[in-house]
């Protein structure tokens, strides 16, 4: 099959996924590399990776070199409080830890990005979180934030970059923090999941519409960029419904002499996407392309949807909410981190 580079995500340890998905040897390659170091464990139901990337693994996987932290409550829904509670203080932690070697006084200015489009919800996140940064700023007088909106640059016709970056000579902030909504390969990560990292931005990289970088090398100052995945691309959720159908079916088939099997007294079903499951025995009903990976069948629906115009980019129908929520959360963090930071 045709290579396909798998751009359309902004999350770091998907990236990480398509390495591991390819061959035997770029896995252990990968896993040999002092290039890269690679964590993950769970606390409580937050799910925490911790990336670090250094220049030789910046080739290697094709990211910046610097630090990245992902965030996921994989059970989270809409009125889930205490995934909220836990994915809160789980990024409030976080948020400080990526900055502990950056001295912040009561004179230190933040510059507050939000980034996206205001009329387009599932690109919100950036202004809502201005919008409710704001509104705190005047009833809590936190002199340190400087909260700026700037649009994107189909509405004003200059690149975002430029704004942000006359903006940093004008005020000399000690920090930059951009605030972007995201692009996820994985359904379970839409509005779950909370992205930070040192590395800066490219507003737009995650849907294929690339824009001048956001960054420490572009401002001269440090960028801490934050994001929210809020669309997916229609293979993405094709591939993993065929996923989820297989896993269920071999599932079954491999259950069904067990006494569990035959115990069961309604229609029989369980998650069973963490786990590992013999895909040959659903062989002989769909043929050869069951067996495959994920990443495999992934790869197919993209080739075969590349010869169509229209590509798709889906986003959850409660979208509007997720971005109220999400922007609530981070606003009430980021005041919460820096009374701690400065006091």
């Amino acid at each position: 099959m045709q290579e396909i580079n798998w751009t359309r995500t902004d999350l770091i340890d998907e990236t990480e996924e398509v390495v591991q998905h390819q061959t035997r040897q770029q896995k252990e390659q990968l896993d040999d590399s002092e290039g890269v170091r690679f964590e993950e464990f769970n606390e409580k139901r937050v799910k925490v990776t911790k990336v670090i990337v250094n220049s030789e693994g910046a080739e290697e996987i094709g990211k910046k070199e610097g630090q990245y932290i992902t965030l996921t409550v994989p059970t989270l829904n809409i009125d889930d409080h205490d995934g909220n509670e836990q994915l809160a203080e789980s990024f409030l932690k976080y948020i400080d830890e990526i900055h502990k070697d950056i001295e912040l006084t009561k004179d230190s200015k933040v510059l507050v990005i939000g980034l996206g489009n205001k009329t387009i919800t599932p690109d919100a996140i950036g202004p809502f979180t201005i919008d409710a940064m704001q509104a705190r700023q005047l009833e809590n007088h936190v002199e340190q934030f400087v909260l700026y909106a700037p649009g994107v640059t189909g509405q004003t016709g200059f690149e975002t970059s430029d704004f942000v970056h006359a903006l940093t000579e004008k005020i000399q902030p000690d920090l930059v923090l951009a605030i972007d909504a995201l692009a996820t390969r994985g359904t379970s990560r839409l509005c779950k999941t909370i992205q930070i990292t040192n590395t800066g931005i490219h507003p737009g990289s995650g849907v294929g519409n690339q824009r001048a970088e956001i960054s420490k090398e572009v401002l001269g100052v440090p960028v801490t960029a934050i994001g929210v995945p809020t669309v997916v691309d229609a293979t993405v959720i094709i591939a993993d419904a065929v996923d989820k159908v297989f896993r269920s079916i071999a599932k079954k088939i491999q259950e069904k002499d067990k006494p569990s099997g035959k115990l069961a007294v309604t229609a029989w079903t369980s998650d069973t996407s963490e786990e590992d499951v013999d895909f040959n025995v659903i062989r002989p009903i769909f043929g050869e392309w069951s067996t495959w990976s994920k990443a495999e069948r992934r790869q197919l629906f993209e080739e075969v949807l590349l010869s169509n115009s229209q590509r798709l980019i889906v986003t959850p129908k409660e979208v509007d909410i997720w971005m109220t929520k999400y922007s609530t959360l981070i606003s009430n963090c980021l005041f919460r981190w820096i009374e701690e930071k400065v006091n």
